[in-house]
């Protein structure tokens, strides 16, 4: 019965957008349009802006400031035009759709934003993540990259079921994926658009980090172009990598306790020798798992 009230709080026409094996959409547009469209006046509630968390699964971590201060000017003289999308949770909201408008608002002095509270599973929760942010150009091919890997982590789907669901190719999954591959500071390069993705593509072939570094600092010194750029690696040779060294002995019941853990908080746990590893990668998404697990900091 739980799941049916959740499924009809959702929205029929929703449900079957997120059901289907391929979602045929190329935006968050289809999702935000179908809820605002059916919301009534009663559906829109004014909520705290401080009871607002990002969805954890949300790749996108840069926002251009210069946008965002306009967009805060805009809000203050007309207020928010189109009510944000959230999902309750156990303690405030957690954010489906309307990242820029939130982080607007509070720059603009809001306490409050209209808003829309619907219910989404987990699985709907890294749908709309990706959809999100899918199509937007000022979403670095890194951030993207690390959105695939994390929704792949916690589904346990392959890349190319990955690819099916979100109307890409293998390989467009398989050469975005590879580009988390690349050293830190070249990854920075590439979120701050120093590096275009062309250029991080055919870095991320490299396996040598000294070269993939040395290559990164021409592109961006020399201004070499993406055909410059693989001319000069396809000269080079480097060492294969090392294989993954899979721990032996590991008893198959651990495989099962990771599942359930992983459906449990959202994130890929890993079970060995004798630990639990807890993955998080920011101070709100570890936040979200302790309310999971119903642990309070006791502050006293």
């Amino acid at each position: 019965m739980e799941t049916s009230n959740k499924r009809k709080a959702l929205g029929k026409g929703l449900e079957q957008l997120f059901n289907s094996e391929q979602l045929n959409f190329d935006s968050l547009d289809a999702i935000e349009q179908e809820i605002v469209e059916t919301a009534n006046s009663n559906d829109i509630k004014e909520i705290n802006l401080e009871d607002i968390r990002s969805n954890p699964y949300q790749p996108r971590t840069f926002f251009e400031p210069e946008a965002l201060q306009e967009l805060a000017e805009s809000i203050k003289q007309h207020g928010v035009l189109e009510p944000i999308i959230v999902k309750k949770s156990i303690h405030g909201y957690e954010l489906v759709a309307g990242e820029r408008r939130t982080k607007a608002s509070k720059i603009a002095g809001k306490k409050t934003i209209p808003a829309i509270i619907k219910d989404f599973t987990e699985q709907e929760m890294m749908d709309i993540a990706i959809l999100e942010n899918i199509q937007r150009e000022d979403l670095s091919a890194i951030e993207l990259a690390e959105g695939f890997q994390k929704y792949i982590e916690n589904t346990g789907l392959t890349q190319e079921e990955i690819a099916v669901r979100f109307g890409k190719s293998r390989s467009y999954i398989t050469n975005l994926l590879g580009l988390l591959n690349l050293p830190k500071t070249v990854r920075d390069q590439i979120n701050t658009k120093e590096i275009s993705p062309s250029h991080a593509r055919v870095l991320s072939k490299l396996n040598d980090v000294n070269l993939i570094n040395d290559l990164a600092v021409r592109i961006v010194k020399d201004d070499l172009s993406v055909r410059e750029l693989e001319k000069i690696c396809s000269i080079e040779t480097m060492p294969k990598r090392q294989p993954i060294i899979r721990e032996k002995n590991r008893p198959y019941i651990y495989n099962s306790y990771e599942n359930l853990l992983r459906d449990k908080l959202g994130v890929k746990v890993q079970i060995s020798k004798n630990k639990i590893l807890i993955p998080f990668d920011s101070d709100a998404d570890l936040s979200r798992i302790f309310e999971i697990l119903n642990v309070e900091l006791d502050e006293d």
